[in-house]
């Protein structure tokens, strides 16, 4: 899978998109459905680190692909589609309405204080939750590591899921946000600085020194009502991690960048909903041949 990666510094996807784009443009809905199938998944694992909530990242996902097959008359070929395509997810992402776990500000130092506030107790009775207690304490892990994301303001989160998490080169990130590799490095560096030093000081999966786990804040967060073991978010039984299916990089880290990028490396990379069926009735519309070019 992670010769698909469309972020990679030689995407083999990029002939393939093209020939796609050709035969959508040329009225075949089936490669308008396959244009969307080959990407879907991608957009929607950086909607969900932007907004860490899966409803909010569908809806993301949709409006992105959406406006890209709305403008998809207006791709000349200039770029590769995979530019293209990328930079209206930056554009989009960056500009998008707040999702329902993304307040309006969120600093570490209220992070660390929602933290400290949370009690250390056992992890939940088996008999207690309806699945796996290991289930809920990943959920308990995801959502927390999640959040502290969300302590990042949307530029810097957007530089870090990019650069570190999906370990996007600094060409391709400066070409998406279309910056200099020198400026999207800069970013990157401030944006692990600030994730980076608060998890040393607070998080237990970075420095076994800390005295913060996931297992021992399990049940304060679903008292709190950060977690529900009814009705999980983020933890499956059967996972991809992110590390599985990125290409690997050779650059090298310091010890603390390393481990916190293996804490968000071992996240899942998200199956997404599929969006096709709504787009389908989409561009089946009256509405969207009024909209775009395509036959």
């Amino acid at each position: 899978m992670a010769s698909d990666l469309p972020l990679a510094d030689l995407a083999p996807m990029d002939d393939a998109d093209r020939a796609l784009v050709e035969r959508a443009a040329a009225g075949e809905r089936q490669a308008l459905e396959d244009l969307v199938r080959r990407h879907q998944a991608w957009i929607y694992n950086i909607a969900i680190r932007m907004l860490a909530h899966p409803q909010d990242a569908e809806d993301a996902t949709q409006e992105v692909l959406i406006k890209a097959l709305t403008r998809l008359s207006s791709f000349e070929g200039r770029s590769t589609f995979r530019t293209w395509l990328y930079r209206i997810v930056v554009n989009h992402v960056l500009n998008m309405k707040r999702g329902r776990l993304e307040p309006e500000t969120l600093t570490f130092g209220c992070y660390a204080h929602g933290l400290d506030n949370t009690p250390d107790l056992d992890p939940p009775d088996e008999a207690s939750v309806p699945v796996d207690v290991r289930l809920v304490v990943d959920e308990a892990r995801i959502s927390c590591t999640a959040g502290m994301l969300l302590c990042l303001d949307r530029a810097q989160r957007l530089v870090y899921i990019l650069g570190e998490i999906l370990e996007v080169s600094d060409a391709v990130g400066a070409e998406l946000l279309e910056i200099s590799r020198d400026n999207f490095r800069q970013r990157l560096a401030r944006a692990r600085r600030d994730l980076h030093s608060f998890m040393n000081d607070k998080c237990g999966l970075v420095d076994p020194a800390n005295p913060c786990r996931c297992e021992k804040k399990t049940r304060g967060f679903i008292q709190a009502g950060y977690v529900d073991p009814n009705k999980l978010l983020f933890a499956r039984a059967r996972i991809t991690h992110v590390r599985a299916v990125v290409p690997q990089t050779d650059r090298a880290l310091t010890a603390l960048d390393a481990q916190c990028a293996r804490v968000y490396r071992e996240h899942p990379f998200y199956e997404a909903p599929d969006i096709v069926p709504a787009l389908r009735r989409l561009i089946e519309s009256e509405e969207f041949r009024r909209a775009t070019d395509l036959p």
